[in-house]
């Protein structure tokens, strides 16, 4: 008999620390829609209420990030028609999300080439970070027109001029100098990921900051995924041990 999401949360806050970040790779909307010979935009559009049913349970568990993985850079490279689904997506989840996000205390920070943009979406990025600004109950992250390796060329870039002007030497650029220029600067590094539909791959996400993150990968295409998967996902990271290359305590 499968457990409750009430039952699974219960578990949880039995089990102790839950992880302070949890990122999320978004995954198998395309095949979601194909299944059921629908449109891939449909798949995107179905997806939309799984964003909803992980912030909320992100909330209830306590985790302080949510850092989600909704548009890479390659995906610039579908279908145009495609492509504008998500964009104009992008402006309804605005529309219908944004004053509730804003009642439980979200704060919603965008982060990736967002000049790549179309001028409806830039707005609606705009408008639901400046209605969430006052958050303090979880801070959700939204990856769009994002790639880890040109985040960290632009971080290289950045470095490579202040170094230039003066303003900082060569033998102190340090992981630390690094970390401060990516878009994640203010926040701590990711404990968990959690990768829906199966696949094993990183897919150019948060290469630097996903170091010693815990990887759950659950078969579940992401417009199936409730907060219940999210719970087991955390039950998972629970069991696990985290050594940052020390030696296991129990050793």
């Amino acid at each position: 008999m499968t457990a409750s999401s009430d039952d699974l949360l219960g578990r949880i806050r039995v089990h102790g620390a839950v992880p302070a970040h949890v990122a999320v790779i978004m995954d198998g909307n395309g095949r979601w829609a194909q299944a059921r010979d629908l449109p891939r935009p449909a798949g995107h559009q179905a997806g939309m209420a799984s964003v909803r049913e992980c912030v909320e349970g992100a909330l209830q568990a306590g985790v302080e990030v949510l850092t989600l993985f909704a548009f890479s850079q390659e995906n610039w490279k579908r279908p145009p028609e495609e492509v504008d689904a998500l964009m104009l997506l992008l402006q309804e989840y605005v529309e219908k999300e944004g004053a509730e996000l804003r009642k439980q205390g979200v704060v919603v920070r965008v982060l990736g080439d967002l000049e790549r943009l179309t001028t409806g979406a830039r707005t609606a990025v705009n408008a639901i970070e400046h209605q969430t600004a006052g958050g303090t109950h979880l801070a959700l992250n939204v990856c769009l027109s994002y790639g880890s390796r040109a985040e960290l060329t632009r971080a290289a870039r950045l470095i490579a001029e202040d170094v230039l002007a003066g303003r900082l030497r060569p033998d102190e650029v340090t992981e630390a100098e690094m970390t401060r220029r990516l878009y994640t600067a203010r926040w701590p590094d990711p404990d968990l990921l959690v990768r829906t539909s199966g696949e094993h791959r990183l897919s150019n996400f948060l290469l630097w900051q996903l170091a010693y993150a815990e990887i759950h990968v659950t078969p579940v295409l992401w417009p199936d995924f409730t907060r219940q998967h999210l719970y087991e996902a955390i039950l998972d990271f629970q069991r696990r041990e985290r050594r940052f290359g020390r030696v296991s305590t129990s050793s």
